[in-house]
């Protein structure tokens, strides 16, 4: 397995060397939406408004973070179960989206849609949201304040530790799992 490096603005880039089951610490510009925010955005999208940030190269983190303490950037920051964005992801990839964070598997539309847009899917350690909030430099909320933990912010990250959970050629290191796990039985 790999270990990557990159930069937000690369990870289109560096998505066909990337396998899954390789790191990525990832150091740039995110952006959260959960259930709430998409069903927004999608009402944007199918108005034909302008969207709160580009969608071309983005990568979106599904994570609802927990008010911040005095004197913190933010609180608590770990990732939602993915698949409850699988009714979404399709088009957001297809519109340009070069990753998506979160935690579990996805469906056959989502990885269809991954290798067809040559993108990633990257897994965050569920549970572990303090430990994530830590790699968060700076965040801002940009849309849908009346969503809340919801709304969709704009956060920096530095070295923010990842797994490639599904590549751009079909890799799925959750099938992979079970296969190794199989032949160890």
């Amino acid at each position: 397995m790999n270990t990557f490096r990159i930069g937000t603005d690369e990870v289109r880039r560096f998505a066909r060397d990337m396998r899954a089951g390789d790191r990525v610490y990832l150091t740039g510009t995110i952006y959260t939406a959960r259930d709430a925010a998409h069903k927004k955005l999608f009402e944007l999208l199918d108005k034909g408004e302008s969207l709160p940030f580009p969608l071309k190269d983005a990568v979106i983190y599904y994570a609802g973070p927990t008010p911040a303490r005095e004197g913190e950037i933010i609180g608590s920051c770990g990732p939602t179960t993915s698949g409850r964005m699988d009714r979404f992801a399709p088009r957001l990839y297809d519109l340009g989206v070069a990753a998506t964070i979160g935690k579990g598997e996805r469906s056959e539309d989502v990885k269809r849609a991954i290798v067809e847009n040559k993108a990633v899917y990257l897994c965050a350690v569920g549970g572990a949201g303090a430990l994530v909030s830590r790699h968060i430099k700076a965040a801002e909320e940009i849309a849908f304040p009346e969503l809340g933990c919801e709304a969709i912010r704009r956060m920096t990250v530095e070295d923010m530790p990842l797994i490639v959970a599904l590549d751009c050629f079909g890799g799925d290191i959750f099938r992979q799992g079970r296969a190794q796990y199989a032949i160890n039985e």
